[in-house]
């Protein structure tokens, strides 16, 4: 069975030619991708921002040296004069006599005794193992509450820093009063007493510690 010929279409693309070719008059372009458009963008921003960083470098390197425009190193001190800090002056302990102040109280050593070897009573004493050093001090509060004086807050320290504590028991017999024993001192009073340090013969102590509580910071007074 035969078919007639089709007609002829000017618009159709021979046998063997693309599938797609140029629009026929009066058909609107096709549109451009906008992906492309986009990239095209992109990429001249891209050059762009190189050739801005190249400048700028360029510009870095011959700015860099002093007095063209660059920065310069940054000053020592010892560029700009500036003297070395001076060194703190140690705090020279109080002397025998001087009035020292710690927490609540004021303490104001007036003697030093290490020559015996025992204190008390004929009945009523105790001897030591080495010798005692008896240290009469005045006791006064100066703050607005009562406050506790103990011995066993007190220390004495010799040339080498040895520390040396209190002898409760010996104090106890050298204090008729119990002065330095829990003593509850109220404002604006004072008591006087003796803190005891039992320690060897041949041991000088050079300073004393005295403290209104057993953890406060302590003053200072040097004994020799």
């Amino acid at each position: 069975m035969t078919y007639p010929p089709v007609p002829h279409d000017p618009n159709r693309p021979p046998a063997g030619a693309p599938a797609y070719g140029p629009p026929p008059p009066g058909y609107p372009a096709p549109k451009k991708s906008r992906t492309k458009l986009i990239l095209g963008i992109l990429g001249g921003l891209a050059g762009l921002c190189c050739v801005g960083g190249t400048i700028a470098a360029v510009a870095g390197i011959g700015g860099s040296k002093p007095g063209a425009g660059g920065s310069t190193p940054a000053t020592t001190a010892k560029d700009a004069g500036d003297k070395p800090a001076a060194k703190a002056v140690p705090r020279q302990p109080a002397a025998t006599g001087d009035s020292v102040r710690d927490g609540k109280f004021e303490f104001r050593v007036t003697e030093v005794d290490c020559s015996k070897s025992e204190v008390g009573s004929e009945y009523m004493n105790k001897k030591a193992q080495g010798k005692f050093c008896q240290i009469s001090l005045t006791v006064k509060n100066i703050g607005d509450e009562a406050q506790v004086f103990d011995g066993s807050s007190q220390k004495a320290m010799d040339a080498k820093g040895t520390e040396f504590s209190n002898d409760g028991t010996a104090e106890l017999y050298a204090n008729q009063d119990n002065s330095t024993f829990l003593n509850e001192i109220n404002p604006g009073n004072q008591a006087t007493g003796k803190v005891i340090f039992d320690v060897p013969k041949a041991t000088t102590l050079t300073s004393l510690e005295l403290h209104d509580s057993p953890f406060s910071g302590g003053a200072t007074v040097a004994l020799s």
